[in-house]
């Protein structure tokens, strides 16, 4: 099949489908005409990468599981260095949940002492300059 029928059954764009291929995640074979033709399986393997990529796993982390993927869903056949791998993504996950967690509270901290002084403001405002903008 040609990359937009691939695109069509799966709901990947055609560049995500490029994107793909150039991580070395999909293959295709190329045509006469130098269009990329896909086999019935890139189906099944689009639908894996999209979940896995679902799961917070890199393109890189996604070419190592790829081999020990099985199903749509997919089941990871386990072996040591399959989960390793994935606890060491799971680690990344919590640490950086962890650093979030962290900066939201202190977010909150700021916010609820900025209302505990909402009849004061620093610096005076006099209208005429700008207000300070968070983005």
């Amino acid at each position: 099949m040609l990359i937009g029928e691939l695109s069509r059954r799966t709901g990947v764009n055609a560049h995500q489908l490029r994107y793909y291929e150039a991580q070395g995640l999909l293959e295709a074979d190329r045509g006469g005409n130098g269009y990329r033709e896909y086999d019935e399986n890139a189906v099944l393997r689009v639908k894996q990468i999209r979940h896995l990529l679902g799961a917070g796993l890199s393109s890189e982390d996604i070419a190592y599981l790829l081999p020990c993927a099985v199903g749509e869903a997919p089941e990871l056949l386990g072996c040591p260095e399959l989960l390793a791998a994935m606890r060491l993504r799971l680690q990344r996950l919590d640490d950086q949940m962890g650093r979030l967690a962290q900066s939201r509270a202190t977010l909150a901290d700021y916010i609820d002492a900025a209302e505990r002084m909402s009849d004061r403001t620093y610096p005076p405002f006099d209208g005429a300059g700008t207000k300070p903008v968070l983005s």
